[in-house]
């Protein structure tokens, strides 16, 4: 976590020296300013050496050294963001106007100078003592866990797995698989806890493939895993004898330890399991020969990149709810014990509060199994999901979670940890927690290397962060809901560690606000879990001794009822408010104080006062509405003109309100968001003060007898940089016949990679308009943004289009003119089709996915024609076309 205090830090030195608002005042140290970043940079450079050492440094020692690091950063922080906010409050007038000038402020910095040079002193202290334990580390203690190595006995107690039996079936198919003689590596891939280990014991111990395999090998690598005690291992279990090797130094006894492993399965078939496989360069496999003769390696993961390039991988899944209730109940009463429907009941609620992850039921069946059986503590347990139940199932399971957060890369373990101040089971807004993690300063300059195709966000490091994060395995994508989402029990351990590391401090209830007399409170950011404590005093109190804070996260349920932010007054030092959980009735004027401030979201109807360009560092710029208001078109809503003197401003969202006609000079020039505008925001006057832009957003709400076009694509052309573009009419009208769409389309720029579409009625023969767009990847068409009968997409077209979702239309036929199908396409996607009824049979092997979601069982059919046909084709490939149908007349999924 010192890594992240250190970017921040980094970050804030950064705008002081390349900001347009503030001139450093030329003094006897003119260089103190960049002489401090270079020293930041520097100690950014030696903590980022970290992932390089992971596996030998002493951990206690080291974490020892970042409390500190943290400790010294954030106090000098403190120092100079104090220094920056007294000298602009000093210059300020008390007087507010209607239209504040725009200031060039100058500063003074020789009067911390002294605290200057006291901070390098130390960090280059700091920075020798952590190099040296890099370089030097000291011994390890045996908790630390320096290498695991575990061996199953194969014909002892089978290993219990209650569910999964799908996947065991068809991996157990697999290594069994006659036709595949070659040497077949097979990967279970899946977030700590989920039975990866124990699916893996039970193919060991099936009957069938204990005796197909003629050898047998079973050891868990671990992330600090050393080769010579794993190969010593493995060579045991092959030949229990003892052997001269272990009387051989450095690499030649590695050389001999392999060579004779290697020559102990010489023409036997085995399998051999690698448990816990860290490493995505292991190498290990490479040792085992490959006599044509079926034998198989087995790995277990954590970290999907480990199975990327193999033969086979599996994700073992979560389980459903019959198989958690299964399981809890086995671990809870056994096969004897008699229950009650009730209790049964209050079981099953709980099981699904585990939400599928098999250590979290077998732990909390173990802590059910010794408690009371009562069916008034069974649904209390039941219903809170934060019972203390559920907490200490999550301690005991932290030992087994806790690596997966351990050995996350520098770069990502403060984004991980940030995730945990959103409410639990908080699905991910995605772009939102993106601009979040930059505004906070978190480190954002790692190159970037990956094999994903490129997207809208390609250009923002935030979006590969949350890749990274899925791929290790601790943020989970929902495919229903179809955005990302904690874990309940990495929920917890993310609280936890947030609370230790000093990231983030957690209000929930009124308790957590009143801290004892004398105590320190001062975190650097605080998460307000249930906004009804904004409007008790005490917590008011509170939140205003946390002088230094410099985040407020008001992450609870919707609040429409009327709260006070008079304490802002008081967080001076603030730079993050986030508060589109609670409804402004009027503006709180005290955010204009907030001149450190970069990130602003509120949930505001009313107008923006001009007295909002005071924050001359905003860079994100959020109001939300409560109430969806109409207007005419002679009674719009526009931001205030002082807007365009508000240079550092990235992302602009302003839901039913417009940018304002420019001025002379007016300008925009880091924006590259702007979204919930209207087509009053699509002129060509104001498109020419903002040609950054990579993402608009136009949302249209109509007047019930709206008849006159709407301009809102006849510049779009002028944004040369822009990547995705959404255009909707919350409250379309539709007529019947032929009726000239009140949102003509135009040309778009050739940069457009993504494109969303709702509510604006074109006939299918313009879709000719934005077919030959050559970046084009990602097509979304919603409530009739297309109408009529019948689709055909012609030769060449859509020569990039990977993903296309379409969701309430009348279409019935879409085809292919001579059967030729978009040659990229990955995904394609139905819902709400009702009649729908021919759907394409001729894709190519890029397919991967098809969804047909409620929509008419003509369509299902063909669907499932489509995947029956594309399996048989594409045989050779080592998956199958993905099917997922679902019809809720049937009350049921399909799913193939």
């Amino acid at each position: 976590m010192a890594y992240a205090a250190v970017c921040c830090i980094e970050q804030t030195l950064k705008r002081l020296l390349n900001s347009s608002h503030i001139s450093i005042v030329q003094n006897s140290s003119p260089q103190i300013i960049n002489l401090l970043y270079e020293e930041i940079l520097s100690l950014r450079e030696a903590l980022k050496e970290f992932d390089e050492c992971r596996i030998i440094v002493d951990m206690k020692m080291v974490k020892t050294l970042e409390a500190e690091i943290i400790d010294v950063v954030y106090k000098f922080e403190d120092v100079i963001d104090l220094h920056i906010s007294n000298q602009f409050h000093s210059l300020q007038s008390d007087e507010e106007t209607d239209h504040p000038p725009l200031m060039v402020h100058s500063l003074d910095v020789q009067e911390i100078k002294q605290d200057v040079d006291s901070f390098i002193e130390m960090v280059e202290k700091m920075k020798r003592a952590y190099t040296h334990e890099l370089c030097n580390p000291t011994p390890h203690d045996e908790e630390d866990g320096f290498f695991i190595s575990t061996r199953i006995d194969f014909g002892g107690n089978e290993s219990n797995m209650v569910g999964l039996s799908d996947q065991f079936t068809r991996i157990k198919g697999r290594l069994l698989n006659s036709s595949q003689s070659e040497r077949m590596v097979v990967c279970l891939a899946g977030m700590a806890g989920i039975g990866k280990t124990t699916l893996a014991k039970k193919l060991c111990q099936d009957p069938l493939i204990a005796s197909h395999f003629s050898a047998h090998v079973f050891v868990t690598i671990g992330p600090k895993w050393r080769s010579i005690y794993t190969l010593i291992d493995i060579l045991k279990q092959l030949d229990p004898r003892p052997r001269e090797i272990m009387l051989l130094e450095g690499e030649e006894v590695l050389d001999c330890l392999k060579r004779s492993i290697s020559e102990s399965l010489k023409g036997l078939r085995y399998l051999i399991v690698l448990d816990d496989v860290w490493n995505e360069e292991l190498e290990l496999v490479n040792i085992f020969p490959d006599d044509k003769n079926g034998s198989r390696v087995l790995l277990t993961t954590r970290i999907e990149e480990v199975g990327k390039f193999l033969n086979c991988g599996y994700n073992v899944r979560f389980l459903d709810k019959k198989e958690s209730w299964d399981l809890l109940r086995e671990k809870v009463f056994g096969e004897e014990e008699s229950f009650s429907y009730a209790l049964e009941r209050a079981g099953k609620k709980i099981a699904e509060n585990c939400e599928g992850l098999p250590l979290t039921i077998v732990t909390v069946g173990d802590i059910l199994s010794k408690s009371e059986k009562t069916l008034e503590y069974w649904n209390e347990v039941a219903d809170e999901k934060q019972h203390s139940v559920y907490k200490d199932a999550y301690d005991q399971m932290s030992n087994v979670l806790y690596p997966s957060y351990d050995y996350l890369p520098q770069h990502l373990k403060a984004c991980f940890l940030y995730i945990g101040a959103f409410q639990q089971s908080y699905m991910l807004h995605v772009p939102r927690l993106m601009n979040l993690w930059s505004a906070e300063g978190f480190p954002d300059s790692e190159p970037i290397l990956s094999s994903d195709p490129p997207t809208i966000y390609a250009s923002n490091t935030y979006y590969y962060y949350i890749c990274e994060l899925r791929r290790k395995s601790v943020v989970l994508f929902d495919r229903k809901q179809r955005g990302y989402r904690l874990h309940s029990s990495f929920w917890y351990l993310c609280n936890k560690e947030a609370a230790k590391n000093k990231l983030f401090y957690a209000l929930n209830c009124r308790a957590d606000a009143l801290r004892e007399e004398g105590t320190n409170f001062q975190p650097r950011r605080l998460c307000i879990r249930n906004n009804v404590l904004l409007a008790i005093e005490e917590v008011h109190d509170s939140v205003a001794s946390a002088s230094t804070v410099r985040s407020l996260l008001c992450t609870g349920p919707f609040h429409q009822y009327y709260v006070s932010l008079s304490f802002l007054k008081h967080l001076r030092l603030l730079r993050v408010l986030h508060a589109l959980s609670i409804r402004f009735y009027e503006f709180p004027m005290e955010v204009v104080k907030l001149v450190q401030l970069r990130y602003l979201s509120l949930i505001y109807d009313g107008d923006i006062p001009p007295l909002i360009s005071k924050l001359w560092n905003l860079e994100y710029l959020i109001f939300g509405r409560h109430l969806s208001i109409i207007k005419s078109v002679a009674n719009l809503s526009y931001l205030p003109v002082e807007i365009w003197t508000m240079k550092e401003l990235k992302h602009i969202n302003v839901m039913g309100r417009d940018l304002p006609h420019p001025g002379e000079g007016s300008l925009l020039p880091n924006l590259v968001e702007l979204i919930g505008v209207g087509p009053q925001s699509c002129t060509k006057d104001v498109l020419e003060k903002i040609l950054n832009v990579m993402i608009l957003g136009i949302h249209i709400n109509l007047a019930h007898d709206a008849s006159e076009q709407l301009s809102c694509f006849d510049h779009i052309s002028h944004l040369r940089q822009l990547k995705t573009l959404t255009c909707d009419i919350a409250n379309p009208i539709f007529k019947a016949g032929v009726v000239t769409p009140l949102v003509p389309l135009s040309d778009f720029p050739s940069s457009l990679i993504r494109l969303e579409l709702s509510g604006l009625g074109y006939p299918w023969e313009e879709m000719r308009k934005i077919s030959p767009l050559p970046n084009l990847q990602f097509l979304k068409l919603e409530c009739y943004a297309f109408r009529g009968p019948k689709w055909e997409v012609r030769d060449n077209e859509f020569q990039s289009l990977s993903v296309l979702h379409i969701e309430d239309t009348d279409l019935e036929q879409w085809t292919f003119r001579n059967f030729s199908s978009p040659p990229e396409i990955m995904f394609f996607c139905f819902e709400h089709c009702y009649k729908l009824k021919e759907i394409p049979l001729t894709f190519g092997k890029s397919l991967r996915t098809v969804e047909v979601l409620d929509c008419n069982p003509l369509a299902v059919n063909c669907a499932n024609k489509l995947k029956e046909e594309w399996d048989d084709k594409y045989s050779d490939l080592d998956f199958s076309l993905c099917l997922n149908v679902r019809s809720s007349w049937d009350d049921g999924n399909i799913n193939s």
